[in-house]
């Protein structure tokens, strides 16, 4: 297996990003610095990325997790509080792609796949993301405008979202957001900058992968079709 390859199935980075990575004598082979990204790495190598011993994940895995609120999207908390890896017992050591806030609700994908993770994260991508939105009242056509376009959040930021659908019901607006890039908690400020209540938000679609009616708190493996069409994104 090449050595980019190699770095990028260990979850170390992008195969793109692995190549600078070699060339800036980062990784060892055999105790010896390799500089070659098309280096043949032999089952019998010891290869080592910043001085720690790495290997490609063999047996990957993908999983979709229904997060309830509460959890915290990390692998390990330092203030031991609850993360999403205390829902899923798998043999595998899998890492969340992208996050969820603590308080939003919904769609998180799993895996132990680097290379495809750091490219479903990655902003030039733009792999859309649906999320169902509970406020107070719906948005005015110039105001759907202004979402699409670009609205100050605050921190030097910008975020932006397209309005797919929405319906007012008593007291209560059901919104149907897609958003590309996903900043820190993006959403919340543009609701607070538009001047809307925010009840609650769940995320219901990640490029092709939906949601469905998956229980909260409960999650499944992606499907082989699923699969592919997440891998098909962007190539």
């Amino acid at each position: 297996m090449r050595l980019n390859k190699y770095l990028a199935q260990a979850g170390v980075s992008s195969r793109r990003e692995a190549d600078e990575l070699i060339q800036g004598a980062t990784v060892t082979v055999n105790g010896v610095v390799e500089m070659n990204p098309a280096y043949d790495v032999q089952s019998s190598d010891d290869v080592r990325y910043d001085n720690r011993r790495i290997q490609p994940e063999l047996n990957i895995r993908l999983i979709l997790l229904n997060k309830p609120d509460g959890y915290i999207t990390t692998v390990k908390d330092p203030l031991r509080r609850k993360t999403v890896m205390d829902l899923i017992q798998t043999e595998e050591r899998l890492f969340p792609v992208g996050r969820l806030d603590k308080d939003t609700t919904g769609l998180l994908i799993l895996t132990n796949d680097g290379e495809l993770a750091n490219r479903l994260m990655h902003p030039r991508n733009r792999i859309p993301r649906i999320y169902k939105v509970e406020i107070d009242k719906t948005f005015r056509d110039w105001e759907i405008k202004r979402m699409a376009k670009k609205v100050y959040i605050g921190q030097k930021e910008w975020g932006r979202a397209e309005v797919v659908e929405q319906k007012q019901h008593k007291g209560r607006a059901r919104i149907h957001l897609r958003l590309y890039e996903g900043k820190k908690r993006e959403i919340r400020r543009l609701m607070y900058r538009m001047k809307r209540k925010l009840f609650s938000l769940e995320r219901i679609q990640f490029g092709p992968i939906e949601l469905g009616d998956i229980p909260l708190g409960a999650w499944r493996d992606l499907q082989e079709g699923e699969i592919k069409s997440l891998h098909k994104m962007n190539h």
